[in-house]
């Protein structure tokens, strides 16, 4: 039986940990260079995706190695912040138009991005941690959902407002600069951990 205390619950719990995660930064990037409906459909796909196997999984998730995951992140990051850096420059300053982005290329790009970087996450293993507590995991999958979702819908229209205001290649190294940040906080994790 669904509940709408239950729901709520887990969107506020999962909103708030999302929010300054790194999905928003990814969120952002991608809607500044594609088409936002495009990024957010694969983006959407790939936290479904999350949470189901969250639900399923239960509190399983909390039994991987830590540090393992930590390291293969921190490598994540540092081959993201690479590709952003050395990337050869094209229309630096312009959102490719429509018509030159397949829709699958985008969204499979969202959908991809997002798997990787949040497998492991705290919201997803929140998530199971929810599920396991209340016992209701279609309840606690809607609110996780619904609440990541407007995370990325958040991160994803932002990129297209900053884009208005700030050269795109200033926020790509902005965005390097993160992901290195963020390379370098999960290597120490995973080497002190």
């Amino acid at each position: 039986m669904l509940s709408l205390t239950i729901m709520a619950i887990t969107f506020g719990v999962i909103f708030l940990a999302e929010l300054p995660d790194k999905t928003a930064l990814a969120g952002l990037m991608l809607g500044t260079r594609y088409k936002a409906s495009y990024v957010f459909v694969g983006v959407a796909a790939a936290f479904a995706v999350h949470v189901v196997l969250a639900i399923a999984a239960g509190s399983v998730l909390t039994l991987l190695p830590h540090r393992l995951l930590q390291a293969i992140v921190g490598v994540l990051f540092l081959a993201g912040a690479a590709m952003l850096l050395f990337k050869k420059a094209e229309d630096d300053e312009e959102v490719k138009a429509p018509a030159d982005q397949s829709f699958w290329k985008v969204s499979g790009a969202g959908f991809m991005l997002i798997l990787v970087a949040e497998f492991g996450d705290l919201t997803q293993i929140m998530t199971a941690n929810l599920a396991a507590r209340y016992d209701n995991p279609l309840s606690v999958g809607i609110g996780a959902v619904l609440g990541l979702w407007a995370v990325a819908g958040l991160g994803i229209l932002g990129g297209r407002t900053l884009m208005k205001h700030v050269p795109l290649r200033l926020i790509t190294k902005v965005a390097a600069c993160l992901m290195l940040a963020l390379a370098g906080f999960s290597l120490f994790e995973a080497v002190t951990g």
